[in-house]
């Protein structure tokens, strides 16, 4: 979830190989991130990307500068309708943002 200057994301219940999940371990040594969200096509004309650069920290769970952030991924994804996310919480604050489009 976007808002504003924050980054919101929530570590699900989804299946994985470990909870000890090494991008929480980074972020907790180093709270220096980038989120990198691009657009990839065989047409070159509809590339694009944007980056975010901030601090992150983890939330054991969603705290009320991140009001309504499980409601709205439950409103965008089917899957967390019944099962909404319960963190941890990834919540990154923006400092820069950049990007490029082709078009």
């Amino acid at each position: 979830m976007v808002s504003g200057t924050t980054i919101v994301h929530a570590i699900d219940h989804k299946p994985k190989t470990s909870t000890d999940l090494k991008r929480l371990r980074n972020i907790a040594e180093n709270g220096h991130v980038s989120a990198l969200a691009d657009e990839y096509s065989d047409d070159w004309n509809e590339l694009w990307w944007a980056r975010a650069d901030g601090t992150a920290e983890i939330q054991p769970e969603i705290g009320p500068a991140e009001p309504g952030a499980a409601e709205l991924l439950a409103l965008k994804y089917s899957q967390y309708q019944e099962r909404p996310p319960s963190g941890p919480w990834v919540v990154i604050r923006v400092d820069r943002w950049s990007g490029w489009s082709a078009a």
